[in-house]
């Protein structure tokens, strides 16, 4: 499976589109850098989470910070902990998590038990490290 893994982040580096047991990983912006997001890092990350037919559950524009979690750590929802994994800051990511990778059968909020969810992300820092300015 590890193999696998990598195998699929390769090929999301490389700008294809790749899916991990239903998991799915689009490549919206890849930027080149030598410090990728591993298990262990506290990152920052910008998201808008939707359901499949559009409808906004959550947005860290909505907060006054990006959402910051220790990946690897289990705080966050399965698909996250894989789909943001190998990320260089200034990446950007559209994970579609089928219900297994998400919340499963439970209903959270305003997300219905076993939702596909769909979350465009941007990686925003790795640890104290953030984006350059422009």
């Amino acid at each position: 499976m590890r193999l696998l893994l990598t195998s699929a982040l390769v090929l999301v580096r490389l700008g294809f589109t790749a899916a991990q047991e239903g998991l799915t990983i689009e490549v919206i912006r890849s930027v080149y850098c030598s410090l990728k997001t591993k298990n262990g890092d506290l990152i920052s990350v910008n998201y808008n989470g939707t359901l499949t037919d559009g409808t906004l559950f959550d947005s860290s524009t909505h907060h006054p910070q990006p959402f910051v979690f220790q990946i690897g750590a289990g705080e966050v929802i399965k698909g996250w902990e894989l789909g943001l994994l190998d990320m260089c800051i200034g990446d950007q990511r559209k994970l579609i998590l089928p219900p297994a990778f998400g919340y499963g059968d439970h209903a959270v909020g305003l997300i219905p038990a076993n939702s596909t969810l769909i979350f465009y992300t941007e990686l925003m820092a790795i640890g104290g490290a953030a984006r350059p300015s422009k």
